[in-house]
């Protein structure tokens, strides 16, 4: 059988190649051809180019938006498909389904490159050709985004093969179990903070790189999945005095505020060239396929009405998150550059000389609509086989300098993905707290996030989906939701927990399948590796 050389065997000249996708600042490439490696690393901007091709793995939409924040969203059932891939409203996802495939491959890609970087790094530090406090940083780099990637494999797909060095790759081997995945994002992440600097540390133009706190907090979580609890609250602890909570929560995804002093770990997109779905540019649709189909021909996910309703009354988070119909556009923005009304297509529409139209885009005072749709009509999109909800995920509709230049009206951008921040390590942390019999104290820490949620003090009775809430535990879970639907870890929290399957029956009265909390292992890599097995329930 032949075996994956684009995926697990990297020559030197590959792990430098341009990356897929558009970049920001750090992330410049060098493309080169039929290098060799003593004609290429003998100068610091060669290893650090060499290192910025890693970050490339989570530059791509199928991996960051239909792989990741499909898996957060849409198994959580707080989000629902109305495109291709409608299979995930009723968990069952195909061992076929492209973008698993994706993520897989992309993933194993940035692995090799990791695996085929660490031993330069070392050589170039041995040669002098890095000074050791770079070698250092760059190899905590390494590690972390290593680490990072076999945590997302195991937190998706259970356990999954570890390829942990170059030149013996074969790409035939079996499944590690999934705690000794997440042993091994321990033991990389606990490397990675040994050698990353704090955020602070780094120079303006290094902005986005990994940093201690990103290690700190993604090395507390891989704790959490193997429960070793105490662990993870003194890993969590390093965090105190670096990270705040920004004192409004709509501020958290604005367009002007990315790497805010809330955030742990961003991916860094920008938009460069033509719009069109070549793969230098595919990251443009991340935000816009979440917002309605009337203001960006998308619409491709949209909420459940029933996160909408389950948010306590005054809770600020709401309008932060979801968004139906009457409501205006919270964004500060977006507001600031006249709101929904300003968008292209809804210009278009209220001044279209249909009158079925016209209506969609009529707003309650006989003016152009400055809400997500009306009560009388809500924004559910055109096609009669499947009408979304009429609510969206407010968190990606931020960025207001979107331009529809698709050629039909499809809107793109390239803000930022925050995949880590200090909100949900906080809520993290409480748990751990909980966990390890400080239940005082971890209230106290859950009193931080609710009280930021409610603008300043939040109630003392706990409620969610209207329903009075006491188990200090179940106040951690649905504060899970609560605090991060819409971005990427609400599923990843509750599997990790061990709670899933319970909650989202107790919440939607929904039975997830069993096996189904985890994603099919692609069956295009079990044709490739005999030895890789299916997850049970596929």
């Amino acid at each position: 059988m032949k075996i994956k050389k684009y995926l697990y065997v990297l020559t030197v000249g590959l792990v430098v190649l341009l990356p897929l996708s558009c970049q920001k600042g750090f992330l410049d490439q060098k493309d080169t051809s039929n290098p060799t490696e003593q004609g290429l690393f003998d100068k610091p901007a060669d290893g650090i180019a060499l290192v910025n091709a890693i970050y490339d793995t989570y530059q791509n939409a199928d991996l960051l938006k239909k792989s990741l924040w499909y898996y957060a969203n849409f198994q959580s059932h707080d989000f629902f498909n109305w495109g291709n891939d409608r299979f995930y409203n009723t968990y069952a996802i195909p061992a076929t389904f492209g973008a698993i495939q994706v993520f897989w491959q992309r993933a194993y890609i940035g692995i090799a490159r990791a695996n085929s970087a660490l031993p330069i790094i070392g050589r170039m530090k041995d040669n002098g050709i890095l000074t050791e406090a770079l070698a250092n940083r760059l190899t905590g780099e390494i590690y972390f985004l290593r680490g990072m990637t076999y945590y997302y494999l195991a937190a998706s797909f259970g356990g999954v093969p570890l390829e942990l060095t170059t030149g013996a790759n074969d790409g035939l081997r079996p499944r590690s179990s999934q705690d000794e995945v997440f042993a091994q994002v321990e033991s990389d992440l606990t490397q990675a903070v040994n050698l990353l600097p704090w955020k602070e540390d780094y120079e303006a133009g290094d902005l986005g790189r990994a940093t201690k706190g990103a290690a700190l907090g993604y090395l507390g979580a891989s704790q959490m999945w193997l429960k070793k609890y105490t662990e993870a609250l003194a890993t969590y602890n390093q965090l105190n005095n670096k990270y705040v909570l920004l004192p409004n929560f709509i501020d958290i995804h604005e367009a002007d505020k990315e790497n805010n002093a809330e955030s742990l770990f961003e991916v860094q997109f920008i938009v460069a060239g033509t719009q069109s779905w070549g793969g230098g540019n595919e990251v443009a649709w991340i935000g816009s396929f979440g917002m309605p189909e009337e203001v960006s021909n998308f619409g491709y996910d949209y909420a459940n009405k029933g996160l909408y309703d389950g948010f306590q009354t005054g809770d600020l988070r709401k309008v932060a998150t979801v968004i139906g119909p009457g409501d205006v556009n919270p964004s500060p923005g977006i507001i600031a550059r006249g709101g929904i009304k300003s968008y292209p297509l809804v210009i278009a529409g209220f001044g279209s000389n249909d009158p079925a139209i016209k209506a969609k885009y009529t707003g309650t005072d006989g003016n152009i609509i400055n809400t997500c749709g009306t009560i009388a009509r809500p924004w559910i999109g055109s096609d009669a086989t499947q009408l979304r909800s009429g609510y969206y995920n407010e968190k990606m509709w931020r960025d207001p300098t979107l331009t529809g230049n698709s050629g039909d009206g499809i809107i793109f951008g390239a803000q930022n993905q925050v995949l880590l921040r200090f909100g949900e390590v906080l809520l993290s942390k409480a748990e751990c707290q909980i966990r390890t019999g400080d239940v005082a104290g971890g209230l106290a820490t859950l009193k931080l996030v609710r009280d930021r949620a409610f603008g300043g003090s939040a109630p003392a009775t706990f409620i969610s989906e209207g329903k009075t809430i006491t188990d200090p535990l179940q106040m951690i879970y649905h504060e899970y939701r609560h605090e991060l639907s819409g971005e990427y870890s609400t599923f990843y929290n509750l599997r990790r927990a061990g709670v899933a399957t319970s909650f989202i029956q107790e919440v939607y009265n929904i039975t997830i399948p069993t096996g189904r909390e985890l994603y099919p292992i692609p069956q295009y890599e079990i044709g490739l590796n005999p030895n890789l097995t299916q997850n049970p329930g596929y």
